[in-house]
């Protein structure tokens, strides 16, 4: 980022995606029950459902004319996704092969770090990603490296590499 602009816009999190689906109904039993998204209250008063989980929510709307949806395409890997990181890959490919979900298996490699992952459709063909992504330092191209955090340990890893930052520079 451009000097003085580290957050021009002073951004906190990333808040929630919204999803236009085909059937409201559909899109809820897999958000649910896939992927374990919990619905939370919501007063905006237009059709759709509001979920929680990991941090993040997801706003699922109906759409006002279903069969003018793009249909949905083949898996892959390089089209837009959401991503989500997991415990077990292996339990998430056994999970997907028992609910019989079309899945297409891939694995990435970088500076000797190999991730896994498993790409899927939601009803309406938006790409689900599952990963065991962590496994990668995120790297800024200032050249420090920072480990991907948590919500509770996030502020202070930047509050350590902040307080580094200083001396790596008088160095």
């Amino acid at each position: 980022m451009k000097e003085g602009m580290e957050n021009p816009l002073c951004l906190k999190s990333l808040n929630h995606i919204s999803l236009v689906c085909r059937s409201l109904t559909k899109s809820l039993d897999f958000y649910q029950n896939i992927l374990g998204f919990f619905p939370i209250r919501s007063s905006f008063g237009f059709d759709g459902a509001w979920l929680f989980n990991y941090g993040i929510g997801i706003h699922l709307l109906q759409s006002e004319d279903p069969n003018n949806m793009p249909q949905i395409g083949q898996i892959n890997p390089k089209h837009n996704h959401i991503s989500f990181q997991c415990e077990s890959m292996a339990a998430v490919e056994k999970n997907l092969k028992d609910m019989k979900i079309e899945h297409v298996k891939s694995r990435v490699e970088e500076g000797g770090i190999s991730v896994d992952q498993l790409f899927f459709h939601d009803p309406d063909g938006s790409m689900i990603e599952i990963c065991n992504c962590d496994v990668l330092p995120v790297i800024p191209l200032t050249g420090d490296t920072i480990r991907p955090c948590s919500l509770n340990t996030c502020n202070m890893q930047q509050q350590q590499i902040q307080q580094l930052a200083p001396m790596q520079i008088h160095q």
